[in-house]
């Protein structure tokens, strides 16, 4: 599962926004599911960046919200990211020279569900 929040930041409130991006990628980096993150900025505007999480499941990303370190450090910052869709669920993907691999949706199959 690969989570994706953009931010704009402007010039002159990049400093705290670097500290906080920091304390967030490092309580989220701590929790168990966690298989790797980056924070990220546009070659082409620097007000844009992104914080980028990629996680075993759907659940470890959800259970790892509920994380104390999560909700004082992380939370906050992501309150801040554009209202947009972030979390999406990997269904193909290929590594270096290797074939693409399909994988199921863990969505439901009854949008109510």
């Amino acid at each position: 599962m690969l989570v994706l929040n953009r931010f704009t930041v402007p010039p002159d409130t990049r400093d705290g926004f670097l500290e906080r991006a920091h304390a967030a990628l490092a309580a989220l980096a701590g929790c168990p599911g966690y298989l790797s993150g980056r924070l990220t900025r546009a070659l082409e505007d620097t007000a844009a960046w992104t914080l980028v999480t990629e996680w075993e499941s759907v659940g470890a990303y959800r259970r790892a919200l509920g994380a104390f370190d999560v909700k004082v450090h992380a939370t906050p910052l992501l309150a801040q990211s554009l209202d947009e869709p972030s979390a999406f669920e990997t269904l193909a993907s290929a590594g270096p020279g290797e074939p693409v691999k399909i994988m199921e949706s863990d969505r439901a199959a009854e949008p109510w569900r």
